[in-house]
């Protein structure tokens, strides 16, 4: 009952609505540009690409892009050449002067920044995009027929349409981002992760409701109640924070200094800060020890990825990253320094360098045992698949997928839930405004 009167309070307000309904708008046409193949290839014959991308780290990139990667889509690429090149400019601001600035520079450093990531991902789009078509012209053995259109036309015309394809799927995610509800981004890939539950159910059904020995409907229903344990994991990752107790001797409040005796406030920090970037990063490099799997046979083991050691080392690589990522993009020393300015202190704890390292102490301790709860979540699917779970349902118990569309979850729904905060608040104002109309009268 409170979901049906959220969603009718929601409907009531003009603005909330219009919003979602351009986002809903959008991600049709993303999802209707990802059915759309590249000219020259008969989708009819794409069969050797699908199955070739069907696991392992193909697979999971074939799931970001909701299976465009297998339809040798012109949308094939996805968003993810963004989401390299966001990275690579984050990484950067750590150690180039100029783009340190611009991070300082507020809204003006942001447009930069942000046109700077476009340029990037541009770049990367024509580096991935020459690999990607030699694959699906060599590595996965599609047949000759195939290719309707051959040499230079072929490659000029490819490159062109899957370089349009990231940037205007880098347009819808950055409009959604302004004028809808959510990340845009965020919001892309998680559609193409959903797009691929209904397929994955079903075939996870069909292959427990007629093998014998399967398990049947028994299965299935014990199946579904651990994927949502699972997903409670997930939210409590993604929502679980330490709240360090701040305290104001005093406070400016509209230009005056007042003294606020035993005023208290938090600091909080993140049980996972450095969200999914760690899994990206692990994956990222995973692919070198698949390539060394393949090159020498002693360690081909590394290619499995429901394999022992591949998992051992992917979970190590998480662990390394959420360290990683949270030093650098956590800074307990401007921190420490924003609270000092601001009249703050923790108790206890001196201002200052003091300060500074009790943050840092803290967010060392929650952060390990965080990077455990992420690293176990992230080889969770390699481990149901042992216990006879179908790989394409396996993706959705764990790892970048279920992290993501619990994030982008949470994110958009405390975004619906501010505008219907607000629109109580507002309510609030004017039935308080016109009561004392009245009582004046």
């Amino acid at each position: 009952m409170n979901f049906i009167n959220t969603l009718k309070d929601i409907w009531k307000i003009e603005e909330l609505k219009n919003k979602i309904l351009l986002t809903l708008g959008l991600i049709a046409v993303y999802r209707f540009m990802a059915g759309v193949p590249l000219p020259g290839i008969d989708p009819l014959q794409l069969a050797a690409l699908k199955e070739g991308t069907s696991g392992g780290l193909l697979g999971l990139l074939n799931a970001f892009t909701g299976g465009a990667f297998s339809r040798a889509s012109i949308m094939a690429l996805g968003i993810m050449p963004y989401i390299s090149a966001s990275i690579v400019v984050q990484l950067m601001g750590i150690a180039v002067p100029y783009l340190q600035k611009l991070q300082k520079d507020g809204e003006s450093g942001r447009k930069k920044i942000t046109q700077i990531t476009r340029w990037l991902t541009i770049l990367i789009t024509m580096v991935q995009g020459p690999t990607y078509i030699t694959a699906i012209k060599t590595q996965f053995g599609l047949p000759e027929e195939a290719f309707l259109v051959g040499g230079a036309t072929f490659w000029i015309s490819s490159m062109i349409l899957l370089t349009a394809g990231t940037i205007f799927a880098m347009w819808l995610g950055e409009r959604i981002t302004d004028k809808g509800v959510g990340n845009g981004i965020s919001l892309l890939i998680t559609v193409g992760i959903i797009a691929n539950f209904p397929a994955a159910f079903l075939q996870e059904f069909v292959a427990k409701t007629t093998n014998a020995g399967a398990g049947g409907i028994m299965m299935i229903l014990i199946e579904i109640i651990v994927w949502f344990v699972v997903i409670l994991l997930s939210v409590y990752l993604v929502t679980a924070v330490r709240k360090i107790a701040v305290q104001y001797a005093r406070r400016t409040v509209a230009g005056n200094i007042q003294n606020v005796a035993g005023s208290r406030e938090y600091i909080p920090l993140k049980l996972n800060a450095a969200g999914v970037m760690p899994i990206i990063f692990a994956q990222a490099i995973m692919f070198l020890p698949a390539y060394i799997g393949r090159k020498y046979p002693a360690l081909a083991e590394l290619q499995d990825i429901n394999g022992l050691w591949y998992n051992v080392l992917f979970a190590v690589l998480i662990i390394i990253f959420s360290f990683f990522y949270t030093a650098i993009t956590i800074p307990t020393n401007k921190m420490a320094e924003d609270l000092k300015r601001s009249g703050g202190f923790i108790p206890g704890i001196r201002p200052g360098k003091d300060t500074a390292d009790r943050l840092d102490s803290v967010l060392s301790r929650i952060t390990f045992p965080g990077s455990l709860f992420l690293a176990g979540l992230s080889i969770l699917p390699a481990i149901v698949v042992q216990f006879g779970v179908q790989q394409s349902w396996a993706l959705f118990y764990g790892g970048t997928s279920l992290i993501i569309m619990v994030g982008v979850a949470i994110d958009t729904i405390q975004q619906v839930n501010s505008y219907l905060l607000n629109r109580h608040y507002d309510s609030l104002m004017k039935t308080g405004t016109s009561n004392r109309k009245s009582s004046s009268k």
